[in-house]
């Protein structure tokens, strides 16, 4: 089957536009080859929007809300500027170690305060707890993303596993990671959101 030709790229222009992307396995590119990942992926989208765009991938596989919390000033500091937006993606392995959503609630609370303290805008990836965990903890889980957003005024992509969670065909056979089709799906999905979170140049 013949590819779909891709639209023309518009020409990048403009000043640089410093991203980070701050998360787990899923900006890690777990089970992927080298380039495959979100954040390689998604620098291309934009600049095939014309975005001068540079993503750091600031993803480590197996990282907690905690963890990510732990790490966080050092990765900041670590960054020869400072970047016009944080894509913060994290959540799921607390999902898997069954960590309460209060706690979840807790460190994500303060890596939004850690950011609005360094005054960098935030595009914070929202996970969903599956139905498994019971109605409470989904409950509880589910709703911290929004409310994090509403409370921190930063920009939320409502559930960042959207494209793929229900799609076998884009799914790793560990069933949790996407495929390097799975990763062209949310970035297509997702492009416009982070393109949307920059702030305006000046």
């Amino acid at each position: 089957m013949k590819a779909a030709s891709e639209p023309v790229a518009a020409p990048v222009s403009g000043p640089e536009r410093r991203i980070l992307a701050f998360g787990d396995s899923l900006f890690a590119g777990y089970g992927l080859g080298e380039g495959e990942g979100y954040p390689e992926k998604l620098q291309k989208a934009l600049r095939a929007k014309g975005i001068n765009a540079q993503v750091a991938d600031a993803g480590v596989s197996g990282d907690t809300t905690a963890a990510g919390l732990q790490r966080l000033a050092f990765v900041l500091d670590s960054q020869a500027k400072a970047p016009e937006l944080a894509i913060v993606e994290l959540g799921g392995n607390d999902l898997l170690r069954g960590i309460s959503p209060a706690e979840t609630r807790e460190n994500l609370e303060a890596i939004l305060q850690e950011l609005a303290k360094r005054k960098i805008p935030v595009l914070l990836m929202g996970m969903r707890a599956p139905p498994n965990l019971g109605q409470q903890f989904v409950s509880e889980f589910d709703g911290i993303y929004p409310a994090l957003a509403r409370q921190y005024s930063t920009a939320l992509v409502p559930f960042f596993l959207e494209p793929v969670y229900d799609k076998p065909q884009l799914i790793q056979a560990d069933r949790i990671h996407p495929t390097a089709a799975g990763i062209d799906a949310m970035v297509a999905a997702t492009v416009a959101d982070v393109a949307k979170a920059l702030p305006a140049t000046q």
